[in-house]
Parts: structure tokens; C-alpha cells; sequence
């Protein structure tokens, strides 16, 4: 009987693991992390430009912050072609 009580344990850690694993999973895919990284880049990349005297700081952080926000889109894709690669391999 212990031991099946043990099981049972295990089998809930377990599926409450794979709920944190999939939360995680989640938020890495999720829009508002992308929209939260791309203002605080954009914040930070002004911030710079302003404290190095660039002209127009605010105006001047767009460029970054959309490579930063272009490259955020294509690594999803880039990812699957990565484990589709490995998985072939």
C-alpha cells in the first residue's frame, strides 16, 4: 500500500512539473513578453543615446528597437528549422 501511495506521489510531482514546464513554455511565447522586452529596449536604447548626446534619442532608439523586435519574431522560426535539423541528424 506505501507503495502505491509513493506512485501516486511521484505521478503528482510529476504532472505539477509539466504544468510549470508548459507555463514556462507559455510566457516564452507569449506577446506580452515580446512587447515588454521590445519597451524596455526601447527605453534603455534611449536612455543611451541620450546620455551619449545622439541627436533626437527618442526618435533614433525605433531603429534598434525594431531590428531587436525582428529578431525576436524569427527565432521561433529559426528554432524549428534548428530542431527539425537535429532530430533528422
Amino acid at each position: 500500500m506505501d507503495k502505491i501511495i509513493e506512485l501516486e506521489k511521484r505521478v503528482e510531482n510529476i504532472e505539477q512539473r509539466n504544468k510549470k514546464v508548459e507555463a514556462e513554455k507559455d510566457w516564452e511565447t507569449s506577446w506580452t513578453r515580446v512587447i515588454l522586452l521590445v519597451l524596455v529596449t526601447y527605453i534603455l536604447v534611449s536612455l543611451l543615446m541620450y546620455f551619449l548626446n545622439i541627436a533626437d534619442p527618442l526618435i533614433n532608439s525605433f531603429v534598434p528597437t525594431l531590428g531587436f523586435f525582428i529578431s525576436v519574431q524569427s527565432l521561433p522560426i529559426l528554432k524549428k528549422w534548428w530542431i527539425n535539423k537535429k532530430l533528422k541528424d
